[in-house]
Formats: C-alpha cells, structure tokens, sequence
C-alpha cells in the first residue's frame, strides 16, 4: 500500500481515520533485525542533539535563559531579564530575501511548468520558508519525497523537523543511507509515531509495548532515500551543518546581561536617593498627626524642620551612558559578524538615500544570501528530481534540473519592477517583454492572460497592432 510520508502536513492527512485507536487494533507487523538496528542507532543519535537543538530554537524565538544575569542582579530578580534577539535576526533577515522563482530542466531555458505545478500543489511556497528558516537555525533542514495514494501524478514534497530527526551519511558514496523520524501523535495519550526511510521503502512505524512495530510501508523500490538534507555552512567532506546564530550567542547573552544591568541600575542609582540628618522622630507626621515611616517621609512628605542644624540632601545619582555605549558597540560588532547593515541594529537613524547607496550598505548580506540559495538551490534541484521519479518512474539527470532565484539585492515588488523597466528601456533594450514577465515572476497563467488581453488590444486598436508589431519586430505598419 501506498502512503505518504511521515511529517506535521501528511502524517495528519493520513492518519485522520485512526486517531485514538488503540495502537493493539491496527495492522501491524514486525521489524527485521536489520531494520531494528537502523531504528535503534538513529532515534538514539537524534536524542543526543535534541537537547542542543531546542536550545538553539529557543535562542532564535528569544526564549533562552541566561546562565549568569549578572553580578549587580542577584537571581532572584529575573524579572529584570531582558534579551535583544540578535540570533533572531541571523535567521530572519536572510531567510526574508530567499525568494525561489521556478525550475528549469537543462534542455529548456524557460521555467518548467510541470515542475512549478508541482511545487504549488505541495504548498512549498510556504513550506520551502520552513526549511530555510530551519536550515539558519539548526545547520541543517530536511525534506522528504513520496508516492501519493490518493492521485499518482502529485507526489508528495513534506518539510520535515530536525527534531526528532536522524540521517545515515555514507561519506565514501556521499549519500544518505538511511533517515528515521520520531514524534508523539497528537490526541492519542502515550503513542509515539516514526518514520524509517530506506533505499528501497519507507516504513511508518508505531511504538507499542513491545518496542517499533510496522504500520504500513510504501515499498516504493527507488534505489535512493527519499530524503533531501539541506546543510547550512556546508563544509568538504563534512555532512553536518552549522547554525547561523553560531557567531552572535555568546555575545547575544552578553547584550542580554548589560541591558538586565541597566534596567537594575535605573530602578535603584538613576533616581536620586534624598538623605535628612538632625530630624527628630516626632516630625514624621502627615496633616492627620498620623505617624509616617521614615523612608516615605524621607522621599515625599518631608520638605523643613523646625531645627536650625538639621540637613537635607541627595546622594548622587548614576550615570548610565556606560551601558548604552557597550550595548551599541555590541550591536554593531554583531551586525559586522552576520553581516548586516548597522541600522538594523539600530546604530543609524538615516537610512541611505539612494538605491546604489542602499545596495552597498547591503552588499555583504546579498552575497551570504546568493551563496545560501547555492546550497538550497541544489538540495530543491534534488527533490524535485525525486519528485519526477515518484511521478514518472524515472530519475531525472543529477544537473538536469536547476533553481531559479530572484535576486535578493531586490526584494520587494517595487524594487523588482525597477530593476526590470531598467532591462526593457532605451536604446537598446537587453530584456524581452516575455524575460521582463519571468524576471517579474509572473505565472504562466498569468503570462497566458497577459498574452490575450494584449491581442485583444491590438485587434481592437490598429495604432497599438502598430506599435507591438514594431516592438515584436514583425515591422509593417497596420493598414
């Protein structure tokens, strides 16, 4: 039986009908030894990161405690605690300008169309920001591919967690040999649920009493697992990844601890402490002839007495512009590191006033992007190959299918549409209409339509039939 692969998306799909059965009451059978191996040695390796994993996924959400909050803040004020998310923004701001246009297939220059369907049925436009928020954030992000019982021409492409995931590396041929996936079902107390990926099928797995147990599998005999590993800061012959917080913790706890700082030095010496001496017990009274503590009397009440040799006074109070000098230096030594313009961090109030002065404060960000979306592009490259073969029976050629980027220097749609009038105008134009709609990111539906309402234009107008005949350069004027 065919069934689609593990993951938050197709796990729920698939097991809607058996949610809060009784794990005695499926179709079950057993593992081989082989296979109970495998299952053993990974759900073991995926525990040992686990604790480091979730660590860094708190650092990226801003939910990390600090280890020391600082010598002038004893523990009992954590309250106090205050973290600046720059490990956030190691993730965020490149992950915000990874924008993936299509898919080309080498014998062909244009985008593919099967192949962009594809990806839309599988919502990967959302999904693909999961693996590459994952990839920044723990070096390592992972994609499976598998045969989709319900319609045969889809596949199914699921962004899976790295929690809770392990993968068999044979460096010799440099490739996966294995992967396994565990997680806890949702709605069904104390049923754990698991994925084993193998070569030749993938097995949906339970844990029951007796330890994994195989409730269904897809035999689906491909000669490869189907699983895609996307690697952050990939290095040669090395198959682990490494977050892109990595540079920035520790002084992203350092930020955390002089912020907490001067949050204590504010509510205690930058407010000035008044000081009274000669001023006998009796003065502490309000209008009413109540008694009043000497403390309040002290910073409210108390203005004169009536002893001539008493004295009034303030201690000096802090000054915190230590604190703001550090935390800025902070900041911008961080934003060198990622490699950020230092107005995000704040360090500048004017933003650069033209695009090419924008682009420069930029450029280094750009670049660590357009090396990213190298890495990202090839691992997207391979599982669309993968989904042709699940598609088709056949594995495309390991280059013939290429990702396309649109530019991350341009981000937003403004910009884009600059960039492209830039390509379109003048005398000598370098960009067609048609690449003008590519760069532009149009659909081809879209381009479809854009391609009638345009005849229809020219059929309805023989001026403008004139001028797009010149413009397609069929010459002639209209008649």
């Amino acid at each position: 039986m065919l069934s689609p692969p593990a993951g938050p998306r197709s796990q729920a799909e698939r097991s809607t009908s058996d949610r809060g059965a009784p794990v005695a009451d499926l179709p079950l059978s057993r593992l081989d030894d082989d296979e109970k191996v495998l299952v053993s040695r990974l759900a073991a390796k995926a525990r040992k990161d686990d604790k480091r994993l979730t660590l860094l996924e708190r650092y990226r959400d801003g939910e990390q405690r600090l280890k020391q909050i600082g010598m002038a803040v004893p523990p009992e004020l954590r309250m106090f605690e205050t973290v600046v998310n720059v490990a956030g923004m190691a993730v965020r701001e490149p992950v915000a300008r990874q924008d993936l246009r299509g898919f080309q297939r080498s014998a062909d220059d244009r985008i593919d169309v099967g192949l962009q369907e594809a990806w839309e049925s599988n919502n990967l436009d959302a999904q693909s920001v999961l693996v590459h928020a994952d990839c920044r954030t723990f070096g390592r992000a992972f994609v499976s591919v598998s045969s989709n019982a319900e319609d045969s021409e889809r596949p199914l492409i699921t962004a899976e967690s790295p929690l809770g995931m392990a993968v068999m590396v044979n460096r010799a041929r440099r490739r996966i040999d294995a992967a396994f996936r565990s997680w806890r079902e949702d709605g069904v107390r104390g049923v754990t649920r698991g994925t084993l990926y193998r070569p030749h099928a993938t097995l949906h797995l339970v844990r029951g009493s007796s330890g994994w147990v195989v409730e269904d599998r897809d035999d689906h005999k491909a000669g490869f697992v189907p699983v895609v590993m996307f690697l952050n800061r990939q290095w040669q012959d090395r198959w682990a990844g490494r977050s892109e917080m990595s540079d920035v913790i520790g002084m992203t706890d350092a930020i955390a601890r002089m912020v907490t700082n001067m949050q204590m030095a504010g509510e205690t010496v930058a407010i000035p402490h008044r000081w009274a001496a000669g001023v006998e017990d009796k003065e502490f009274f309000d209008q009413n002839g109540k008694p009043l503590p000497a403390w309040e009397a002290y910073m409210t009440v108390l203005r004169a007495t009536s002893n001539a040799n008493a004295k009034f006074g303030a201690f000096p109070t802090a000054d915190l512009d230590n604190f703001n000098k550090a935390v800025n230096n902070m900041l911008a030594w961080c934003g060198m590191v990622l490699g950020l313009p230092t107005r995000y961090m704040g360090q500048d109030t004017v933003n650069p006033a033209a695009e090419g002065a924008i682009i420069a404060d930029e450029i280094r960000l750009i670049k660590n992007v357009e090396l990213m979306n190298r890495f990202d592009g090839a691992s997207w490259s391979w599982s669309m190959g993968m989904h042709e073969f699940f598609r088709t029976g056949e594995m495309p050629g390991r280059n013939d299918i290429r990702a396309l980027w649109f530019n991350p220097a341009t981000p937003t749609y403004s910009q884009r549409a600059e960039a492209v009038f830039k390509l379109t105008t003048g005398d000598r134009p370098i960009l067609s209409r048609e690449g003008a709609w590519e760069e532009m990111g149009w659909s081809e539906a879209r381009k479809a339509k854009e391609r009638a309402n345009l005849a229809a234009e020219a059929s309805a107008d023989p001026a403008l039939r004139a001028a797009i005949a010149v413009l397609n350069g069929t010459g002639g004027a209209a008649a």
